[in-house]
């Protein structure tokens, strides 16, 4: 498949990145799409007759874009990548709606072997500028990537605290490379190209509109292994990229705050209902994701003569079966309330019987 080919169908109206997927299997590559008669288009999941129509319209159009879209990349030396490269992030090809296609500039590895994303409130507090800076400041000697999304607050200082500890880090857009936003933070993102880099996968000319910022976090959220909240109200773009970061199975993480004070309440809630595992430092993290070996471990010996609950002896159960198993797999098995799963898990793993492994994975120890 050529990069025409491949640029060219993210340009055709009614394409998107699940339905681009469809189309590159059954016809066979992206260049196929461009051939193949209506007969065969018909044949793909969600594709009717008038979408059939607007593929076999636009397709000419699509292809005079994307002649346009490589003369841009080529010119600011950007590289572009489709979801069948090998350079793709591989965390992201795992993600049912991963973009088809994604745009970088820097030096950054997409494939990093410790990812972690790190987001929060536009308006952060002394207190999650605190956080975050020691946070970081704590990674540098793990060797971690940092993604965020180059917004104020909470992202702001994610990316200039990972610059001045020596760790890379790539920003995720919600427009394309060709403008940065917002504006006072063009000079952080010049920096990043250096160590790091910025992503995207909007095509030339795609202005920050709103509906893209809730887009851009699903590839926040894919991109990493975790992902950290620091300060997030109930609503907005943190909560959204936490959820979405579940349904992918990625470990998510948020640190806790004051009850009352508006921008710990996103938090707490996450923590509150399980949905992401209480984060006071490094060692945290570093212990849950299995990237250190020298933190300090309570009851790490498997103890005899232990009185499970009937809860707990379904869960050791479904584990033992093959030695490690999902908490959604868990849940599946034993139809118990996730909620009552997690709170088990959390205390097989204090009596030191399991382990828990990056993606919500559990192991007998």
């Amino acid at each position: 498949m050529n990069l025409l080919h491949k640029i060219a169908l993210t340009m055709i109206p009614g394409v998107g990145d699940i339905l681009g997927k469809k189309l590159v299997s059954a016809c066979g590559s992206a260049e196929a799409v461009f051939t193949e008669k209506k007969g065969v288009l018909l044949k793909v999941e969600h594709i009717g007759k008038q979408l059939a129509n607007s593929i076999i319209e636009n397709r000419s159009k699509a292809l005079e874009l994307a002649a346009r879209e490589i003369e841009f990349i080529n010119k600011y030396k950007i590289t572009a990548l489709f979801y069948t490269d090998e350079q793709y992030p591989y965390r992201l090809r795992e993600c049912i709606d991963g973009p088809l296609m994604i745009y970088f500039k820097g030096d950054a590895d997409l494939n990093h072997p410790k990812i972690i994303s790190i987001v929060g409130t536009r308006r952060a507090t002394q207190y999650g500028k605190d956080f975050c800076e020691k946070f970081i400041e704590d990674l540098k000697d793990m060797d971690v990537l940092i993604i965020s999304g180059l917004a104020y607050g909470i992202d702001t200082c994610a990316h200039k605290s990972s610059l001045e500890n020596g760790l890379n880090t790539i920003a995720v857009l919600a427009h394309s490379l060709d403008r940065i936003y917002p504006p006072l933070n063009k000079t952080l993102a010049e920096r990043m190209l250096n160590q790091g880099g910025l992503l995207a996968d909007y095509p030339s000319g795609t202005k920050p509109d709103k509906e893209n910022f809730p887009s851009r976090n699903r590839i926040i959220a894919g991109l990493s292994d975790a992902v950290v909240v620091i300060e997030s109200g109930m609503k907005g773009g943190a909560l959204i990229t936490a959820k979405i970061a579940n349904s992918y199975n990625r470990d998510v993480f948020a640190v806790p705050g004051n009850i009352g004070n508006y921008f710990s309440e996103g938090c707490n809630f996450l923590i509150k209902t399980n949905q992401a595992s209480l984060l006071q430092s490094v060692e945290d993290i570093g212990y849950l994701m299995g990237w250190t070996q020298n933190v300090k471990k309570q009851a790490v010996q498997r103890k005899l003569m232990i009185e499970l609950t009937p809860d707990q002896e379904k869960i050791m159960a479904v584990i033992q079966e093959n030695g490690e198993a999902s908490i959604d797999r868990i849940c599946e098995v034993t139809n118990i309330n996730i909620s009552l799963v997690a709170n088990a898990l959390l205390n097989l793993e204090f009596e030191g019987l399991i382990k828990t492994l990056p993606g919500k994975i559990y192991k007998l120890i």
